[in-house]
């Protein structure tokens, strides 16, 4: 957990901005929904933007990484989760406490009120919690379906993904379609982290686990069929201090390289020294 108490002083410091590319390396369906369905197209379409261009929402990506970083901080447990939905057939279970130093929390947002926990008693908290990390929309680079792509797509972006599920009685085959964005293809991401108060910037060493994380998972749809793996490239990590916004001073970059392996090791060298610049 984090060095936060019910005492810590929230005021802007500063701004971790970390930029850069996600590579798909199978295809990757992050799903629209059936209201979208064409006639003589995919059962199964994925998100397009008003040019008909696929995207990553921002939130698609967000929810990923807070879920993979309740799982590794064991917090994936009823006791620790909360009902955003109790809706039969369509609940939705969240971790939420009321610690002050709940690095989770802190990183997402947590509103106040009272909330029913999956088991145990009901969680009733006055703790509203500011999210740090933002995560924007993730355009595709179109220039990253080339040519040679395009000739082998079934749609001038996108492939179709045929599937059988199989009756485990009768073996009667039930045919689906997923449309997904090509292997090879490139999304531009961009994460920002604010920084109210020192105790926040070693939480950016959990964001860049959970995107860690991600690499070794899935994103979006079919993940356990193959779909969704994807790695960060091209990355680079700014700074901007509160004088950035308010005077014009300059950022001051923190690491840029071709993983995330490089970005943690910059941020654990500068041991957070750019907060004492300001």
């Amino acid at each position: 957990m984090s060095a936060h108490t019910s005492q810590t002083e929230l005021k802007l410091i500063g701004k971790l901005i970390l930029e850069g590319e996600m590579r798909c390396e199978t295809g990757l369906h992050v799903g629209a929904g059936k209201g979208s369905l064409e006639i003589g197209g995919s059962d199964n379409p994925v998100v397009k933007d008003a040019f008909g261009r696929p995207y990553v929402p921002g939130s698609s990506l967000r929810g990923k990484i807070r879920s993979l970083l309740e799982q590794t901080s064991g917090l994936a447990v009823p006791a620790e989760l909360v009902y955003l939905s109790r809706r039969k057939g369509q609940e939705v279970r969240i971790h939420q406490s009321d610690r002050p130093d709940d690095e989770i929390c802190l990183l997402f947002g947590r509103n106040a009120g009272r909330m029913e926990r999956v088991q145990g008693e009901t969680l009733e908290t006055t703790q509203a919690t500011p999210a740090r990390l933002a995560v924007f929309d993730a355009p595709l680079d179109p220039e990253s379906i080339t040519a040679q792509m395009r000739e082998n797509l079934d749609d001038e972006l996108t492939e179709v993904k045929s599937e059988n599920a199989i009756d485990r009685i009768t073996s009667q085959a039930n045919p689906r379609t997923l449309e997904r964005v090509p292997s090879g293809a490139r999304f531009k991401t961009r994460f920002v982290m604010d920084v109210l108060c020192e105790e926040d910037a070693p939480l950016f060493l959990r964001v860049l686990e959970g995107l860690r994380l991600l690499e070794d998972d899935a994103l979006g749809g079919g993940g356990a069929r193959g779909s969704g793996r994807v790695s960060f490239s091209n990355l680079r990590l700014v700074w901007r201090g509160k004088n950035y916004y308010a005077s014009g001073a300059a950022e001051k970059e923190i690491g840029a390289g071709a993983t995330l392996a490089v970005i943690q090791a910059a941020v654990a060298d500068s041991a957070f020294s750019f907060l004492r610049e300001e």
